[in-house]
């Protein structure tokens, strides 16, 4: 800034120095020639008076003061030169349309000027009429501007010099003057300045625009401090993320979690974790909304919930839940592992117990002990082999039901297929079934769509009350299909709502050993929902009863042919 006012004040300052040298030669100029032709005109009257009083020998006097300087031309009444103290007068022109002559001839005096080119001079021309008629004319070279110019370089060059000189201090010491104030501004303290009052109205503006970041900074810093305060005592890691993978803000849980003690300011979540199912959560995230997947990070695994934060339908970022579920996994591999191996087990005792049932209604037990003995191992052995149904038809789904083909299923018609075998058990326990909705078709395997639909029913049947309701609706929504089975039982406790589609879990231990069941049904839903690409949605509360739905993968080109075949 004070290099700009420097060279603004001297740009100035040449300016006027050059147009105020300019204007002074001009004028200069205009005094010297008027003062010339002053005295070109006081000559020419004593040489009119001469003439008048000595008559022609007057031009033969040769010592008149200033006459070398001069011109004297006499011109006769026709405008014949008479007399030229210069050139031969029978050599020269008639000048009787020369101004100055024409003036003097009309007037009595004429004078003019007139410009050489050749001479680079300027002429002043000055006549007067005699009194018999003819005209004496006199005229002297003046200099023109150009060359009185010229004349003067080295005296202007010096004063320009001098003058430069003495503007480049008084710049200099002025700008200097100009910018220290505002140097010296005290922005912390905007309204204490007292440099310019021209800047008065911007020292107000600074001072609010002041008052103002201060107070959001300070509750930025206060909500920040909320945040760190909540998040730094949670066990669940919570990361979130800019929308150019910067980390924002990380909980001391997420490090752990993460393996990272210490993170620099500005570093991307792919340089802490590269692992390419974080980077494929987070992209999913960020393109359909939401996501969620494992991982594994050493010897934990982590359960990872990605939200895109959008406001006005720009995405932000991201907002990342971590979760440890190593003890949840292994709890269920463990049980996994042990669905696997008691199904093998069981099989001998289920024909142990099938070959006795045999031999007591054969009649080879005492005929009193037969009917009791009988019944009760009869039921037994029913119960142990749907356990071992359900565990192999587990453990086929946890392989992927590797024979089963995804096809075109028509809903309603297996909701309704699975539910026939249902009606006698329900009316055994006073509960009624019914069954609403259209048809529409989704993208299924039969026999799964069916065992998650008796599942389902045979769950809200058992855990209700005598004289209680199921209600089961299909129905489209959108690009989806719905199955909703609800019923007004028991309800399950929402610290339950969780667990339920653990194997073996049973909400009431007391209450479920007065039913029968095998504690894998919700387990069977869960997986073949996955298997079939559904999502599962659970609303219950105890008293109030249970609402589960089943949100399937519409297909919206169905092949009704084929699927009218595998019904």
């Amino acid at each position: 800034m004070t290099k700009r006012i420097f060279y603004t004040i001297m740009t100035v300052a040449v300016s006027v120095m050059l147009a105020s040298s300019l204007l002074f030669m001009t004028a200069l100029y205009s005094y010297f020639s008027r003062t010339h032709m002053a005295q070109l005109k006081r000559q020419t009257e004593l040489f009119a008076a001469g003439i008048e009083a000595i008559g022609a020998d007057y031009l033969d006097i040769t010592d008149l003061p200033g006459e070398e300087d001069y011109r004297t031309t006499w011109i006769g009444v026709d405008g014949g030169v008479l007399f030229d103290s210069l050139k031969n007068p029978g050599e020269m022109e008639n000048h009787l349309e020369r101004e100055e002559v024409k003036s003097a001839l009309a007037t009595g005096y004429g004078e003019s000027q007139r410009y050489s080119s050749t001479l680079t001079q300027k002429l002043l021309y000055s006549a007067k009429r005699l009194s018999d008629g003819t005209v004496i004319r006199l005229s002297v070279a003046q200099s023109s501007l150009l060359a009185l110019t010229m004349g003067m370089v080295q005296p202007i060059l010096i004063i320009l010099l001098a003058a430069l000189l003495i503007s480049v201090l008084l710049a200099s010491n002025l700008s200097k003057r100009i910018v220290k104030p505002l140097n010296e501004l005290d922005l912390d303290d905007p309204l204490s300045n007292q440099g310019y009052d021209e800047l008065s109205g911007l020292f107000h503006r600074i001072d609010a625009q002041k008052k103002q970041i201060k107070s959001q900074s300070e509750e930025l810093s206060r909500r920040q401090s909320e945040f760190e305060a909540v998040t730094g005592g949670m066990s669940e890691g919570i990361v979130l993320i800019g929308h150019s993978g910067e980390i924002l803000s990380i909980n001391p849980s997420a490090r752990r979690l993460l393996g990272c003690d210490e993170i620099a300011p500005g570093a991307k979540m792919i340089e802490i974790n590269r692992s390419v199912g974080l980077t494929e959560i987070l992209e999913r995230a960020e393109r359909e909304g939401s996501s969620e997947g494992t991982i594994r990070v050493r010897d934990r695994i982590l359960r990872l919930d990605a939200s895109s934060v959008v406001s006005e339908g720009v995405s932000l970022g991201c907002a990342l839940l971590i979760l440890d579920v190593t003890e949840r996994e292994k709890a269920e591999e463990q049980r996994r592992e042990f669905t696997a191996n008691v199904s093998h087990e069981l099989k001998t005792p289920l024909q142990t117990i099938s070959g006795s049932a045999e031999l007591l209604a054969g009649g080879l037990v005492k005929s009193e002990d037969v009917p009791g003995f009988a019944k009760s191992i009869y039921s037994e052995s029913k119960r142990l082999i749907q356990l071992v149904e359900d565990i192999i038809g587990l453990s086929r789904l946890d392989e992927g039901a590797p024979d089963m083909a995804v096809k075109s299923v028509e809903l309603f018609s297996q909701t309704k297929a699975a539910l026939s075998g249902l009606y006698s058990k329900a009316g055994e326990q006073g509960v009624s079934v019914e069954l609403t909705g259209e048809s529409v078709y989704i993208k299924g395997v039969p026999q799964l769509t069916q065992s998650i639909v008796y599942n389902l029913a045979d769950n809200a049947i058992k855990y209700n009350r005598r004289g209680g309701w199921v209600k089961i609706t299909v129905a489209p929504d959108g690009d989806r299909a719905t199955l909703c089975v609800e019923d007004g039982g028991i309800g399950i406790p929402e610290s339950e709502q969780e667990r339920i589609f653990e194997r073996f879990y049973r909400v009431d231990k007391s209450r479920s050993k007065e039913i029968s069941g095998t504690g894998l049904g919700l387990s069977i839903v869960k997986h073949s929902a996955r298997l079939q690409g559904a999502r599962l949605s659970l609303d219950s509360a105890p008293g109030r009863g249970t609402r589960i739905t089943v949100s399937f993968v519409r297909d919206l080109e169905p092949d009704k042919g084929q699927d009218m075949q595998n019904m």
